[in-house]
Protein backbone atom coordinates (compact mmCIF):
# COMPACT_ATOMS: atom_id res chain seq x y z
CA UNK A 1 0.00 0.00 0.00
CA UNK A 2 1.65 3.51 -1.44
CA UNK A 3 1.21 6.37 0.72
CA UNK A 4 1.08 9.69 -1.78
CA UNK A 5 2.60 13.16 0.65
CA UNK A 6 2.06 16.29 -0.74
CA UNK A 7 3.86 19.31 -0.01
CA UNK A 8 2.93 22.06 2.19
CA UNK A 9 3.77 25.94 1.80
CA UNK A 10 6.06 25.35 5.47
CA UNK A 11 8.09 22.73 3.92
CA UNK A 12 7.07 19.67 5.64
CA UNK A 13 5.25 16.73 3.92
CA UNK A 14 2.48 15.77 5.25
CA UNK A 15 0.23 12.39 4.72
CA UNK A 16 -3.06 12.69 1.98
CA UNK A 17 -5.85 12.03 4.13
CA UNK A 18 -7.87 11.23 0.74
CA UNK A 19 -9.46 7.89 0.28
CA UNK A 20 -8.94 5.66 -3.58
CA UNK A 21 -12.20 4.23 -4.20
CA UNK A 22 -11.78 3.52 -7.85
CA UNK A 23 -10.76 -0.25 -6.88
CA UNK A 24 -13.53 -0.53 -4.96
CA UNK A 25 -15.93 0.54 -7.36
CA UNK A 26 -14.47 -2.03 -9.70
CA UNK A 27 -14.42 -4.74 -7.17
CA UNK A 28 -18.52 -3.85 -6.78
CA UNK A 29 -19.57 -3.73 -10.59
CA UNK A 30 -17.67 -6.89 -11.33
CA UNK A 31 -19.70 -8.82 -8.28
CA UNK A 32 -22.82 -6.52 -9.89
CA UNK A 33 -22.47 -8.36 -13.10
CA UNK A 34 -21.89 -11.38 -11.28
CA UNK A 35 -25.09 -11.06 -9.32
CA UNK A 36 -26.63 -10.51 -12.77
CA UNK A 37 -25.82 -13.39 -14.48
CA UNK A 38 -26.34 -15.93 -11.61
CA UNK A 39 -29.70 -14.71 -10.84
CA UNK A 40 -31.70 -16.40 -13.34
CA UNK A 41 -30.27 -19.45 -12.69
CA UNK A 42 -31.75 -19.60 -8.98
CA UNK A 43 -35.81 -19.80 -10.59
CA UNK A 44 -35.01 -22.72 -12.37
CA UNK A 45 -36.89 -25.77 -10.43
CA UNK A 46 -35.73 -29.12 -10.40
CA UNK A 47 -38.69 -31.75 -10.71
CA UNK A 48 -39.07 -34.02 -7.88
CA UNK A 49 -41.76 -37.11 -7.41
CA UNK A 50 -43.39 -36.09 -4.04
CA UNK A 51 -45.14 -39.18 -2.41
CA UNK A 52 -48.76 -39.01 -2.78
CA UNK A 53 -51.56 -39.72 0.57
CA UNK A 54 -54.63 -39.56 1.39
CA UNK A 55 -55.00 -36.78 4.48
CA UNK A 56 -57.95 -34.45 4.77
CA UNK A 57 -56.95 -30.97 5.21
CA UNK A 58 -56.49 -29.44 8.54
CA UNK A 59 -58.88 -26.33 9.42
CA UNK A 60 -56.66 -23.36 9.69
CA UNK A 61 -58.84 -21.01 10.72
CA UNK A 62 -58.87 -20.00 14.39
CA UNK A 63 -62.00 -20.55 16.42
CA UNK A 64 -63.29 -17.65 17.41
CA UNK A 65 -66.11 -15.93 19.73
CA UNK A 66 -67.44 -12.48 19.01
CA UNK A 67 -68.67 -10.59 21.82
CA UNK A 68 -70.38 -7.07 21.56
CA UNK A 69 -71.38 -4.59 24.06
CA UNK A 70 -73.70 -1.93 23.28
CA UNK A 71 -73.93 1.62 24.84
CA UNK A 72 -76.60 0.15 27.50
CA UNK A 73 -74.47 -2.44 29.22
CA UNK A 74 -76.23 -5.19 26.70
CA UNK A 75 -73.74 -8.54 26.25
CA UNK A 76 -74.28 -10.35 22.54
CA UNK A 77 -72.23 -13.43 21.88
CA UNK A 78 -71.88 -13.98 18.01
CA UNK A 79 -74.98 -12.12 17.26
CA UNK A 80 -77.20 -13.26 20.07
CA UNK A 81 -78.48 -11.48 23.20
CA UNK A 82 -77.15 -12.69 26.69
CA UNK A 83 -77.76 -12.00 30.19
CA UNK A 84 -74.36 -10.91 31.60
CA UNK A 85 -75.15 -13.65 34.43
CA UNK A 86 -74.85 -16.25 31.74
CA UNK A 87 -72.12 -14.84 29.91
CA UNK A 88 -70.07 -16.79 32.05
CA UNK A 89 -71.86 -20.63 31.10
CA UNK A 90 -71.70 -19.47 27.37
CA UNK A 91 -67.95 -18.81 27.38
CA UNK A 92 -67.33 -22.25 29.16
CA UNK A 93 -69.66 -23.92 26.78
CA UNK A 94 -67.95 -22.42 23.70
CA UNK A 95 -64.44 -24.39 24.96
CA UNK A 96 -64.16 -28.15 23.50
CA UNK A 97 -62.74 -30.81 25.87
CA UNK A 98 -59.37 -31.57 23.99
CA UNK A 99 -59.29 -28.30 21.72
CA UNK A 100 -57.63 -24.87 22.56
CA UNK A 101 -59.32 -21.98 24.11
CA UNK A 102 -60.98 -19.97 21.32
CA UNK A 103 -59.39 -16.40 20.53
CA UNK A 104 -62.56 -13.52 21.88
CA UNK A 105 -63.09 -10.90 19.36
CA UNK A 106 -64.72 -8.12 22.02
CA UNK A 107 -66.11 -5.09 20.27
CA UNK A 108 -67.65 -2.32 22.64
CA UNK A 109 -69.60 0.77 21.73
CA UNK A 110 -68.25 4.08 22.44
CA UNK A 111 -70.70 4.96 25.18
CA UNK A 112 -69.66 1.57 26.74
CA UNK A 113 -68.38 2.36 30.75
CA UNK A 114 -65.18 1.07 30.75
CA UNK A 115 -65.74 -1.18 34.17
CA UNK A 116 -68.57 -3.51 32.09
CA UNK A 117 -65.95 -3.87 29.02
CA UNK A 118 -63.44 -5.68 32.02
CA UNK A 119 -65.85 -7.25 34.07
CA UNK A 120 -66.33 -9.09 30.22
CA UNK A 121 -63.08 -9.55 29.77
CA UNK A 122 -62.41 -11.42 33.54
CA UNK A 123 -65.40 -13.64 32.95
CA UNK A 124 -63.34 -14.57 29.67
CA UNK A 125 -60.06 -15.01 31.36
CA UNK A 126 -61.85 -16.88 34.16
CA UNK A 127 -62.95 -19.35 31.68
CA UNK A 128 -59.62 -19.54 30.50
CA UNK A 129 -59.78 -17.64 27.06
CA UNK A 130 -56.25 -15.26 26.95
CA UNK A 131 -56.43 -14.18 23.56
CA UNK A 132 -58.91 -10.91 23.18
CA UNK A 133 -58.78 -9.30 20.11
CA UNK A 134 -60.49 -5.94 20.07
CA UNK A 135 -62.11 -4.63 16.95
CA UNK A 136 -63.05 -1.55 15.96
CA UNK A 137 -64.54 0.20 13.05
CA UNK A 138 -67.75 1.51 11.22
CA UNK A 139 -69.76 -1.28 11.07
CA UNK A 140 -72.51 -2.65 13.32
CA UNK A 141 -71.87 -5.15 15.94
CA UNK A 142 -75.71 -6.18 16.61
Amino acid sequence: MAFNYKHSNSGMTQPMAEINTTPLVDVMLVLLVIFIITAPLFNQAVPIDLPRVDASRMDDKPRTVQVALDAQGKVFVDGTEVAFESLDARLRASISAGMPAPEMQLRADRGTRYERVTAVMAVAQKNGISKIAFMTGGEDHV
